[in-house]
């Protein structure tokens, strides 16, 4: 693909040519996947009843030395499909019930991406895109998904900088990812719901609460509240879980306080917040990271 000889679909802007070479998030031109399978770990109007139709791209244009999903997103592992047959597993996870047709970390697969989608609404395919995202895009790349993507969830992972470039490589990251926030919620607008609960459109902002950093956490919140008011779902999360190189990190190689995680779920009521949501003690468990064997492929 031409856009591919010069990309800049992330905050990186490399530029590199990935119809030749791999770029920083270790992907060319082809499309890697690790599983596409109904979901039921997402937000309750995603995942519902019926599960969430994820598909969990392989490769990652962030670093974040805590990463659960490490071994797809830093370490490659993944099948190679095409972009008929990335528009047939779309297709095939409708048929199997799912609310959704969820995109996780599809950054750098966008026009791949948007070539399947097109092939596969040719064909019927009829449910809500979701673009499940780290929030390192550029604006462009979310400019170019107009149309395309009816529900996005982008994270906000940072508010300060020198978190964001110490445990992730991506030293500009919050004025990155809430340019790209801020156009995601310009083309969907306040979210929208199905009889059922189901979400069909609308952004929902993720932070995982990392320990140590309430201070950072609070002004994410702040952020989004003073930003949004309550036109946005913001999905306050406790699992984190110290795994992959988060043992090099004595700071952050822990479980999260509870009580931290309580007084920010506090914080977040008492300046106004309403549309949220919030996790119960006990999924700060590996148990919840997906098997990546190829299912769905």
């Amino acid at each position: 693909m031409e856009i591919l000889n010069n990309c800049n679909l992330c905050g990186r802007k490399c530029g590199i040519n990935r119809n030749l070479h791999k770029g920083p998030c270790n992907s060319d031109s082809k499309i890697n996947i690790a599983r596409a399978e109904l979901h039921f770990w997402e937000e309750p109007c995603i995942s519902g009843d019926n599960g969430s139709g994820t598909v969990f791209f392989s490769n990652c244009n962030l670093r974040c030395v805590f990463c659960q999903n490490h071994c797809i997103s830093q370490e490659g592992k993944g099948k190679e499909v095409s972009i008929k047959r990335l528009s047939e597993i779309f297709l095939e996870l409708q048929t199997k019930g799912a609310n959704n047709i969820n995109l996780v970390t599809p950054t750098h697969y966008v026009p791949q991406i948007i070539e399947a989608l097109k092939i596969a609404k040719k064909k019927k395919l009829k449910l809500p895109v979701v673009y499940n995202s780290n929030g390192y895009d550029s604006i462009e790349t979310i400019k170019s998904l107009e149309g395309f993507i009816d529900i996005y969830i982008p994270d906000l992972k940072y508010f300060d900088n020198k978190y964001a470039n110490k445990y992730s490589n991506a030293k500009d990251y919050f004025s990155v990812a809430t340019k790209a926030i801020e156009e995601m919620y310009n083309q969907v607008g306040k979210a929208k719901f199905y009889s059922n609960g189901i979400m069909k459109k609308g952004v929902i902002i993720r932070h995982l609460m990392l320990p140590g950093l309430l201070f950072d956490s609070k002004k994410v919140i702040d952020y989004i509240y003073k930003t949004y008011k309550d036109k946005v779902f913001i999905s306050i999360m406790n699992q984190y879980t110290p795994m992959h190189r988060a043992k090099e990190f004595s700071e952050i190689n822990k479980p999260l306080n509870p009580k931290h995680y309580d007084s920010l779920i506090q914080y977040a009521l008492d300046i106004g917040v309403t549309n949220a949501f919030i996790q119960e003690n006990g999924t700060n468990s590996q148990c919840f990271v997906p098997d990546f064997n190829f299912q769905g492929l």
